[in-house]
């Protein structure tokens, strides 16, 4: 079955159940014949424990057509820090790399470093023929936004430094020609090129091809949080899928539950207008593919764009 998008974020506050809605989705859609990986970018991974099987850096396949990762951004940081080295060390005088080391070293701590190190490395799974769908189980929302939204911001900051990388080259290409050698390569040029015209890439797939499904629990905070987000990504032209409102529990209960239910339909009254599925509040730890088979039979049941027989938009 070919899916609406080929990128599907699940995205939302902490602890509303986005890993477990993430990695049920993921198992329907392999079991559907797509190929299917898995990514969590939150610092707190706990796909692992949803799919109930260790998990690292590099997908690992847990199921037919289904594979799984959980993704650091530390540790992508680090990665970029060492290649960043190596670029300096063939390319700039042997007595400034010291203090340009010291310079990474600290860069790797500064705000941003680390979502942008992530970024990169979401890219390349993107980017990659191995998987047709890739879904995304995100960072609670502040970290998904900066994600979503860094390949635009970085796109004219990476020209910029391309550009005075340019003009530094001009430079030495003109003492050089007066010495009558031939310039050399710029590794560090090109990869700044190169970093640009993906990220690029990356934000025209953003506009076209990824879905965003804001998950909630109907209660006011998650609501609030739901409701900025939902604003801040429309106006960023990420398109949002159907909110996911997790844990609703049903009608006919009486005492404590039945107060819980009338606070939740206050929720739910406020979210009239948005397109929306519904996933009532389920028994079991939903953890291990057995479980979360059910709950994925539930996602498609509610009519989840890309799920059997479901309008794909």
């Amino acid at each position: 079955m070919l899916l609406s998008s080929a990128l599907r974020f699940f995205g939302g506050k902490g602890g509303v159940g986005k890993t477990t809605l993430a990695a049920a989705f993921g198992l329907l859609a392999a079991g559907e014949g797509t190929r299917t990986l898995v990514v969590s970018t939150d610092p707190a991974h706990s796909l692992g424990d949803a799919l109930a099987t260790p998990l690292g850096e590099r997908p690992r396949q847990v199921a037919d057509r289904l594979w799984a990762a959980e993704v650091s951004g530390e540790a992508q940081a680090g990665k970029r820090l060492e290649e960043i080295t190596r670029d300096a060390e063939r390319t700039l005088p042997r007595e400034v790399l010291p203090a340009v080391r010291t310079h990474l070293r600290r860069a790797v701590g500064s705000p941003g470093t680390v979502e942008s190190a992530l970024l990169d490395r979401l890219i390349e799974l993107t980017e990659s023929a191995e998987w047709e769908l890739l879904v995304v189980d995100s960072a609670p929302t502040g970290h998904m936004l900066r994600l979503l939204t860094l390949p635009a911001l970085l796109t004219p900051w990476i020209e910029g430094l391309a550009q005075q990388r340019r003009s530094a080259r001009d430079v030495d290409r003109m003492a050089t020609g007066a010495l009558g050698s031939a310039a050399e390569a710029d590794p560090l040029l090109d990869r700044l090129q190169e970093r640009r015209a993906r990220m690029e890439r990356m934000a025209q797939r953003l506009r076209t091809d990824a879905l965003v499904h804001l998950v909630l629990v109907p209660e006011r905070l998650p609501l609030a949080e739901t409701l900025r987000t939902a604003g801040t990504l429309t106006e960023s032209g990420v398109r949002l899928g159907p909110m996911i409102v997790n844990r609703v529990l049903p009608e006919g209960e009486a005492g404590l539950l039945a107060r819980r239910r009338r606070q939740q339909e206050e929720v739910l009254g406020q979210l009239e207008g948005y397109r929306q599925v519904r996933v009532p509040l389920l028994a079991g730890a939903l953890t291990g593919q057995a479980e979360l088979a059910a709950l994925a039979e539930l996602l498609a049941a509610a009519g989840l764009p890309g799920t059997p027989g479901a309008d794909l938009r």
